[in-house]
């Protein structure tokens, strides 16, 4: 019975970490590949009394490369998952591919990268960057909903390469960065309760305390989403890229909401981006959306691909079908009232502080366009900046006409937001049938 005892490496530590208790369910505990112990531990258990199906490479055995034997055991896990209706986690942490193997390692790299993608969107993904993540196997890690790394990890798809976690965690490639496995570990199992356990289940509901702050006209947009979020219930995705939005997992009420916050500055491309990922993700498993609008227009700069960005955003807003409030904060300025607030992003509800500005142009410009002559006769700009707020661009102009559905004073923003989520709870919305979306 020698030659079977079951090793207690770094990877069965790292995999028991992750589950309630420390308890789960082996699977292939006694596979073996041709040159002895197979480089993964594999099984299912419960992350805070969720299933979830896991597996941990290990770099004790033969650095953890990449067999045919270990994507086999890969490969049985996403089977049973697909199956079942369950999140799938990764633990990262090899240092590449079995070239002794050659083609057949290759096909079978293949076979899971086919059904990772073959099941994104329908249960979720999430990778723990624990150690080396190179070339490949840094594709199949990225390949997840969710990146979480530790920051002293090695995560890059050509190799050689300097490039740091940290580095990586800026440029957007990782949605978590954490100090320790430890911290990974716990963001995981936090997005784990947060979200559905795949696309036809409800969002989970759990028991929450009330925010101890109110949002105020002075608020930033993290303090906002503080003051609407239950308290101590958000994970920040991406809080390292794109600083000019801010995107957290939370819940309201118990239930699980993806908040969406820019802080009034022009929306660049790489904002746009960071939205968009995570507006797929929320629409993916139907997690209402609620976004706080205070965007100075798009930046003038990179102008082909703010395009882009601004394209890829304002779709990815119009074709998603879960809950999706919008609600002016601030400045909703041109494009960036139309992508993120207008009717055309397909809200459901817009609604919009009483100290908001709505304008098809910044301010400054719509004064010198629309107030040349009494400019040129003299009369103070600011003073004509402050009439065309309070008037033309003013919430209750735009109200009046139907393009704002209420206004009220920030310190009511959370109330009003669980009523309208607990309205739109029942949201069907049908759409034409297609493939996909081409941009």
């Amino acid at each position: 019975m020698s030659e079977y005892t079951v090793k207690n490496t770094d990877a069965r530590k790292r995999i028991t970490s992750l589950f309630d208790d420390g308890i789960f369910t082996e699977i292939d505990a006694f596979a073996k590949s041709a040159n002895g112990e197979v480089e993964v531990v594999a099984g299912f258990g419960t992350v805070n009394g969720n299933c979830v199906y896991a597996f941990s490479q290990d770099v004790t055995v033969d650095g953890g490369a990449i067999s045919v034997a270990q994507c086999s055991k890969i490969k049985k896990i996403y089977d049973l998952a697909a199956k079942t209706g369950c999140p799938v986690v990764g633990i990262y942490d090899s240092n590449g591919m079995k070239i002794t193997e050659g083609f057949e390692a290759l096909n079978a790299y293949g076979e899971i990268l086919k059904l990772s993608t073959s099941v994104s969107g329908v249960i979720p993904q999430f990778s723990i960057v624990a150690g080396a993540c190179l070339g490949t196997t840094a594709l199949m890690a990225n390949m997840a909903d969710v990146v979480v790394a530790v920051k002293d990890a090695d995560f890059y798809v050509t190799t050689p390469s300097n490039v740091t976690a940290e580095e990586s965690f800026e440029n957007g490639t990782i949605d978590v960065l954490a100090k320790d496995f430890k911290q990974a570990v716990n963001s995981v199992r936090d997005l784990v309760a947060l979200l559905p356990a795949n696309n036809l289940s409800p969002a989970p509901l759990f028991d929450f305390d009330d925010p101890q702050s109110f949002a105020n006209s002075s608020s930033s947009v993290k303090e906002i989403i503080s003051a609407v979020a239950d308290a101590n219930t958000g994970v920040e995705l991406k809080a390292g890229y794109a600083s000019n939005v801010t995107t957290v997992l939370s819940s309201v009420m118990g239930s699980t909401v993806g908040f969406i916050g820019f802080d009034g500055n022009a929306v660049c491309p790489s904002c746009a981006y960071k939205a968009e990922s995570f507006i797929k993700l929320c629409d993916a498993f139907n997690v209402p959306i609620v976004t706080f609008v205070n965007a100075n227009g798009l930046v003038k700069e990179k102008e082909n691909q703010m395009l882009v960005a601004a394209t890829k955003l304002s779709s990815a807003y119009a074709t998603a079908t879960c809950p999706k409030i919008s609600v002016i904060t601030g400045n909703a300025i041109g494009t960036a009232y139309i992508a993120l607030a207008g009717r055309g992003a397909n809200a459901d509800l817009v609604y919009a502080w009483d100290t908001a500005v709505v304008s098809p142009l910044e301010v400054e410009a719509a004064v010198a366009f629309l107030y040349n002559d009494r400019l040129a006769n003299g009369e103070n700009r600011k003073t004509l900046e402050n009439e065309y707020r309070e008037e033309l661009a003013s919430p209750f102009t735009a109200a009046a006409c139907g393009a704002i559905d209420s206004i009220f004073v920030p310190e009511e923003t959370r109330a009003n937001i669980i009523v309208a989520l607990d309205m739109l709870a029942g949201k069907r919305e049908n759409t034409i049938p297609r493939k996909h979306s081409v941009k």
